[in-house]
């Protein structure tokens, strides 16, 4: 109940009012059964701009601190972590990256929606970077369809070092479902490179191969 209260009530009205958002492929999206929403990440609000278009119930996997943060800012990412019904998971642990796709799998055998940012964390610049293989290693299992996403704009909407949401222009792209069979390590990585490469050229934005968190990392 919390999920579609804050989602046509309480949330979802203010995020619509502020991004106006434009949305293409929708029709892309199967009603029903087991699927995969795989979209580029620039902001905070993206998985709740998802959430917002989708006309299924979407579930990600959140990180264990959004759940226990202290502070009213802590307080709230609780609730509407609580809310909406998002798996938490410590990343912390050596076995944080079996733990996430364990959940994720659950998520699918129920006939759920699984929304993940294959890239880990938001681009520190915009771009786009080398996307994890936890996606595709999922898809692979389940046979769950991917559904590539392109998100614009939600970074104006929610800046990296702003404290309130400004308005600003939010596009969501859809596009076809993609299947995976049962493969190899070195066909995943590929398979996840092919998936990148599609929101790469979808979105218009430069691809840099590297992961997120080691240019982070690197630029710090």
């Amino acid at each position: 109940m919390w999920y579609w209260l804050l989602k046509h009530i309480v949330v979802g009205p203010v995020l619509r009012l502020l991004g106006r958002p434009r949305i293409e492929g929708l029709h892309h999206v199967p009603k029903k059964g087991p699927l995969i929403i795989a979209a580029n990440h620039l902001a905070v609000v993206d998985s709740l701009y998802l959430c917002l278009v989708l006309r299924r119930r979407v579930t990600f996997i959140a990180k264990q601190e959004y759940f226990t943060e202290g502070g009213w800012r802590g307080r709230v990412n609780r609730f509407v972590m609580n809310a909406t019904g998002q798996v938490p998971v410590d990343r912390t642990g050596g076995s944080a990256g079996s733990e996430s796709l364990a959940a994720a799998v659950r998520i699918l055998e129920s006939g759920g929606v699984w929304g993940i940012h294959p890239e880990g964390t938001r681009s520190p610049d915009g771009r786009v970077y080398r996307g994890r293989t936890g996606v595709i290693r999922v898809a692979m299992q389940t046979g769950a369809p991917v559904i590539p996403v392109v998100l614009s704009g939600t970074d104006r909407v929610n800046p990296r070092d702003g404290r309130f949401l400004r308005p600003a222009k939010v596009s969501i792209s859809f596009g076809h479902p993609r299947y995976f069979l049962p493969a190899g390590q070195q066909a995943v990585r590929h398979a996840t490179d092919e998936l990148m490469a599609d929101i790469v050229s979808r979105s218009g934005r430069p691809y840099v191969d590297c992961y997120a968190t080691t240019f982070k990392q690197q630029a710090a």
